[in-house]
């Protein structure tokens, strides 16, 4: 985009139109402060027919310039709107930055010489600029109101200015280079808009055909579905097309093209096409497509909570990662909650360890899973180490309570005592929160073996534990894997504070990137993006300090 915007800059420099002379002269300034003076006393005021967002906010902006036009400079115009057209590889609408608006004004100014359509030029102009800077700090859509778990920080910091922000772009040598360093994107929103672009190379080549219905396709196979799948495998680069065509046959080669794709989508890579590889092959670009959008609009959201470490977790991707420096020093499989028990999205910090915990059973889990377990198995509780304590803080024999009675709840606490079959495992991790989820590790790890792996209560157990509490503690001569490992068979329940909070952030990406840079299309386990994506599609709002 910087290549295009400079080579457009260049252009103007030397080719642009010579504007008359009333630009910048008194007409201009009072046609400004007309259109200024009608956006700060007229509610709904419109520029063109355009609803201006943060009318107050425009009107401030002018007074500090004394209502003098802020785009004079050569080339700037062009620049911005060179930027607005690429607004598309963040997966925007570029008519959401008034696109066409400023086009046609652009036009009719050079034409006219009109002070007030010189006047409006610069009103929609700034605006489309404030409109996209917020898109690109903090995302189109407002999460929060997509969802009130969602606690991404979506406001200004005490002592930000929109509108000295605003002043300062524009004060810039270079308009694309002050963006693009203001809202450092990092590598994995980088990388997935590239995917984003190379996609729609594909979809405007023609996308990819469906391969047909039928029987499982395995290695040793052939006919005009295996013909398909080879093609269809070489549009997404999952087969080589170096790779010579053997016929229509399902040759070694397909068979690794097919793992790739699967790899690719989060499914069992047995290298065999059946109803879900199939079904995840014929999905059509466009979905794709979609998907890489959402996924940029939900990084864009993360943009004032990245620190230099952290630890993070997609819950579509079953996956739970560290980072620190924006890179990805460790990573592990995950599980997450079940469709009817979701992992929120939100961000926290953690502040502690628990070694070798308890786990006290949660009102819900015990209503729905516990209680109704009991009457059916007397020996439940027993079996699994879990301690029966009253109001007043006394153990009770389970044996003498009647769980009949109990439907909605009971007036007892059930603690699972440490141990080797505790729900918890050896360790967890808390971030304090309203929701009652913290990470933790679990001694049901052959469920770490499925491609899909929700099956929590909301929590997230991660596959290995003592890596990542190494990694947080960060304190190697007095934290190794072997003074954690001590401390669980000493088997206390005993709690280690970090020197400083770590922040977790537990987000729901469809698409993203695996470590070799290849794009990942994930399950919509919890059916999230449809809305977010009427959200994304639909015309733009804006909550800048001091919008009318």
């Amino acid at each position: 985009m910087l290549s295009l915007v400079k080579s457009l800059a260049i252009f103007a420099l030397v080719f642009t139109l010579e504007l008359p002379a009333a630009r910048a002269d008194d007409a201009v300034t009072e046609a400004l402060a007309q259109r200024i003076q009608e956006l700060a006393e007229t509610p709904g005021a419109k520029v063109r027919g355009v609803s201006l967002l943060g009318s107050a906010f425009l009107a401030d902006f002018y007074a500090r310039r004394d209502l003098s036009p802020a785009w004079t400079r050569p080339g700037q115009i062009d620049a911005f709107i060179a930027i607005v057209a690429d607004a598309r590889d963040d997966g925007l609408d570029p008519q959401d930055y008034l696109y066409d608006e400023i086009m046609a004004l652009q036009r009719e100014s050079a034409d006219t010489g009109s002070a007030f359509a010189a006047a409006d030029l610069d009103i929609l102009l700034t605006a489309g600029v404030a409109r996209y800077g917020y898109h690109r700090a903090f995302g189109k859509v407002d999460s929060h109101k997509l969802d009130p778990n969602i606690n991404f920080r979506r406001e200004l910091t005490d002592g930000e200015d929109p509108a000295e922000t605003i002043q300062q772009a524009l004060d810039a040598p270079s308009l694309a280079e002050f963006l693009e360093a203001e809202f450092e994107s990092g590598p994995l929103y980088q990388g997935l808009q590239q995917v984003l672009t190379n996609y729609r190379d594909i979809a405007e080549a023609g996308g990819w055909e469906e391969v047909a219905q039928g029987p499982t396709l395995r290695e040793g196979d052939a006919g005009p579905r295996v013909a398909a799948l080879r093609r269809r495998l070489v549009v997404t680069g999952d087969l080589p097309a170096r790779v010579p065509d053997s016929g229509g046959e399902f040759d070694a080669a397909v068979a690794v093209g097919v793992r790739s794709f699967q790899e690719r989508h989060a499914l069992d890579a047995d290298g065999a096409v059946g109803p879900a590889t199939l079904a995840a092959m014929n999905v059509p670009i466009e979905r794709r497509i979609e998907q890489l959008r959402l996924s940029l609009e939900r990084l864009r959201w993360l943009q004032y909570e990245l620190e230099d470490e952290f630890v993070v977790v997609n819950i579509a991707g079953f996956r739970t990662a560290f980072v620190r420096g924006r890179r990805i020093e460790w990573a592990t499989r995950a599980m997450v909650g079940k469709a009817y028990r979701q992992t929120p999205v939100f961000r926290g910090d953690i502040r502690y360890l628990e070694m070798n915990p308890t786990w006290t059973i949660p009102p819900t889990i015990l209503r729905n899973d516990v209680l109704p377990a009991i009457k059916r198995d007397p020996n439940y509780l027993t079996d699994r180490n879990i301690t029966v304590i009253d109001r007043d803080g006394r153990k009770v024999d389970p044996a003498t309570v009647d769980w009949s009675q109990y439907s909605r709840g009971v007036p007892y606490t059930l603690r699972q005592e440490p141990g080797p079959n505790n729900a918890l495992g050896t360790i967890k991790f808390i971030f304090p929160n309203e929701h009652f989820v913290f990470l933790h590790d679990t001694p049901s790890r052959y469920l770490f073996e499925r491609a899909s792996r929700a099956f929590s209560s909301g929590c997230i157990r991660v596959e290995d534990p003592l890596q990542l509490a190494e990694l947080l503690l960060d304190d190697p001569d007095k934290w190794d894997r072997r003074a954690l490992e001590a401390k669980i068979e000493a088997g206390v329940t005993e709690r280690i504070y970090l020197d400083d909070p770590v922040a977790v952030l537990i987000i729901y990406l469809t698409a993203s990137l695996q470590p070799d840079g290849r794009v990942r299309f994930l399950e919509d386990i919890y059916a999230r993006d449809a809305e977010l994506l009427e959200a994304l599609n639909a015309p733009p709002q804006l909550s800048l300090p001091g919008a009318g």
